[in-house]
């Protein structure tokens, strides 16, 4: 299906990071693999470091912390927000809706849209369809989505097929209307009979999570999983990229009607840098316009990683400049989706590592170099407060 779209544009990207960093090799000793082959593997996948999120927290966590950094930032007003939109396959809770938490946790208006969508690898590309048609609206002016996962916590550690690339992490994209007359194309595509290649069995209604779904099996590969535990089939996978992707790129350029030359960056979705290698050489785009680092350094989370390939590759490329991108996503649903578009003028393109309310506390302390931090009392009531206890904690905070 195609989409055109005319005075709508994103007007930046915030990515949320987790934390807590582990490589490759603390993991490998899980798997049932020789360490030669689990090396051969971390080379050809790209297989170096993903972030993980720590127990208990969840996908609302890094989007209320990302819209926090934005309103205290002033980089966001919250009564500008006309519609929340929540992209994942990891909501807190069956119900409510998860976009129905934040809006309540930021007391926003009530005259606006909260909309959850479960969908995983081209939950951006989604995403943004659904926030440009909705920006067709006359009172709706401002979008904000939120694609986030925490799926880590349902990937067996004993999965090589599958703990490797998973990661963790949520980006916030500001979406507004514009005086810019530039043409946004877009299209998607959608196969249910695959739905199945990438699922989680276990812990729906339809198979409710027991003692007995919580068994771990082995396979015929020596991948330990229970029915509670994501499953890829990964040849099927492979082979789904490869045989839809290309026809689709090329479709979607026709539609749009330009040349590969004439676009500088194609942001696609990076399962492994194995497959987006071979994806890019199929497509015959070549390989460094089509970065595929994103898993090696953060791990694969689903629908954020095209916004962490934005945010991490071009950066102030797009504050400063104006880059012509494709960007794609394809896995989950089956489901594969991309657009055309141009990025220039961003308000920020920014990572940001997620931070506890008791990881700030402490490190305020450590700044005014006091052993216990009062939380009703104010800053400047410290005798220890002056400028460079507020540049100190500017920097721990991401300002």
């Amino acid at each position: 299906m195609d989409f055109k779209f005319k005075n709508k544009r994103i007007s930046g990207i915030l990515t949320i990071l987790p934390k807590k960093v582990v490589t490759f090799e603390e993991e490998m000793g899980n798997y049932n693999f020789s360490p030669a082959k689990s090396m051969k593997l971390k080379l050809a996948m790209g297989y170096k470091e993903h972030r993980l999120a720590e127990e208990g927290q969840c996908s609302s966590d890094f989007c209320i912390h990302g819209l926090q950094y934005l309103f205290d930032n002033g980089m966001l007003q919250k009564d500008e927000i006309d519609a929340l939109l929540f992209v994942s396959q990891s909501p807190d809770y069956f119900m409510p809706p998860t976009s129905n938490i934040i809006q309540g946790h930021f007391g926003l208006k009530t005259d606006m849209i909260c909309m959850d969508i479960n969908q995983g690898c081209a939950g951006f590309e989604l995403g943004l369809i659904q926030a440009f048609m909705m920006l067709d609206q006359p009172n709706i002016n401002k979008v904000i989505l939120m694609n986030a996962d925490v799926l880590s916590a349902k990937v067996s550690p004993k999965d090589r097929n599958s703990k490797p690339l998973i990661g963790d992490a949520a980006s916030i994209a500001i979406i507004e209307k514009d005086t810019n007359d530039s043409t946004i194309y877009a299209n998607i595509n959608m196969d249910g009979t695959g739905a199945l290649a990438l699922n989680i069995p276990a812990g729906g209604f339809r198979m409710p999570c027991t003692p007995e779904t919580a068994e771990m099996v082995e396979d015929a590969n020596g991948n330990f999983r229970s029915l509670n535990n994501l499953v890829m089939k990964g040849d099927e996978v492979f082979n789904f990229v490869q045989r839809e992707v290309p026809p689709m790129i090329e479709h979607l350029m026709e539609e749009a009607q330009v040349k590969q030359e004439d676009i500088d960056w194609f942001m696609f979705h990076q399962p492994n840098k194995f497959m987006l290698q071979k994806l890019a050489d199929k497509i015959g785009v070549p390989r460094e316009k089509m970065p595929a680092n994103i898993v090696e350094n953060f791990g694969n989370a689903s629908g954020v990683t095209v916004t962490t390939n934005i945010s991490y590759n071009l950066g102030e490329e797009v504050v400063n400049g104006s880059k012509k991108v494709c960007i794609a996503g394809f896995g989950v649903g089956l489901t594969w989706s991309s657009l055309i578009l141009e990025l220039n003028n961003y308000r920020l393109t920014k990572l940001l590592n997620f931070k506890t309310m008791e990881e700030l506390i402490e490190k305020l302390a450590e700044i005014l170099e006091v052993e216990e931090i009062d939380v009703t009392k104010k800053l400047t009531d410290f005798d220890e407060w002056d400028s460079l206890a507020a540049l100190s904690i500017l920097a721990i905070v991401g300002f």
